[in-house]
């Protein structure tokens, strides 16, 4: 396919967010007021001067870890995330059989089963299947079976490309519910012994921080993207804001050294704009407690509108 950038992709015209505020997957607290963070920093209002109309659904219900017991230590909150999950699949299939463009803040990253399980869901109704663009510091491909912490929002790229628990890999009507050949994982730097073993085993194709320097951000998107649209109907893209590098967004879950600097998030959101078929815009792993003077939710809000069709000129 042309994977060219489409100058004159249309911006989607009615913005829908849904903030889950999950903090069952990771094992810092903190991530839970990411949607809250992101409301005060001005999303919508940023929106709107784009000239887009946009919604506010509130929140998808999240239990507090402290109300719950994490029964099994390899799949941690396995049954209330996946309830979570699934209600977050209903909201969103909502949003977009209403024509709205699907922007889900977090909350950890364990969130994406959902969002993903109704895309790829919503467009399997119609005889179609998803790319999936998935930026992030870490693979998030461990099952329970090689997980050091059983934390799920290690566990949910892996999830999505059909390995791990059934509760889960079947959120979705289709399994996997995006096909390995059609993803990739964009920025990662942290990957565990035993994940990285899975990575290679899936196909998934990743393009790591060093792959990031030896080709600049622009030929790696241009790949990435070549990837994702082929043979699909356009693509989710999947941001975990520890991607970044923690200079521009201190305030993440999981923060790791070595990341995407200001213009490089943002040309990931202007590639993604420009292809014309982004479908749905996740961002995860907001932590306030950790950021300085809500830096990373206000980063999350520019990076959005970039992702929305917001240019330099």
């Amino acid at each position: 396919m042309n994977s060219a950038p489409n100058l004159e992709a249309v911006p989607p015209r009615r913005v829908g967010l849904l903030g889950v505020p999950m903090d069952l997957g990771g094992g810092r607290r903190g991530v839970d007021m990411g949607p809250s963070a992101v409301r005060i920093a001005g999303l919508q209002e940023a929106v709107q001067r784009l000239g887009l109309a946009f919604t506010d659904h509130g929140n998808v219900g999240v239990p507090q870890p402290e109300s719950r017991e994490a029964k099994d230590p390899r799949a941690r909150f396995l049954f209330e995330i996946a309830n979570c999950c699934r209600r977050l699949r209903g909201r969103v299939e909502r949003l977009l059989e209403a024509g709205e463009f699907p922007v889900v803040v977090g909350g950890d990253h364990s969130i994406a089963m959902g969002t993903v399980a109704a895309l790829s869901s919503f467009h399997q109704r119609r005889g179609e299947r998803i790319g999936l663009l998935w930026f992030d510091a870490h693979g998030d491909f461990n099952t329970p079976l090689s997980s050091p912490t059983g934390n799920i929002h290690g566990m949910p790229c892996a999830v999505c490309l059909g390995r791990g628990v059934p509760e889960l890999v079947r959120l979705g009507d289709r399994v996997p519910m995006v096909d390995p050949s059609r993803a990739v994982i964009v920025g990662a730097r942290d990957i565990d012994s035993a994940e990285a073993l899975e990575i290679r085993d899936s196909g998934v194709r990743v393009f790591t921080m060093r792959d990031v320097d030896m080709l600049g951000m622009n030929e790696v998107m241009r790949r990435a993207l070549s990837i994702v649209n082929d043979g699909t109907a356009g693509f989710h893209l999947s941001f975990d804001m520890d991607g970044t590098d923690p200079s521009i967004a201190p305030g993440v879950g999981t923060p790791a050294q070595g990341g995407t600097n200001w213009r490089e998030s943002h040309l990931v959101m202007e590639h993604a704009a420009e292809s014309g078929r982004l479908l749905g815009l996740e961002l995860t792993e907001i932590n306030p407690i950790l950021d300085l003077q809500n830096k990373t939710a206000e980063l999350a809000v520019h990076l959005t509108l970039s992702a929305l069709g917001k240019r330099i000129l």
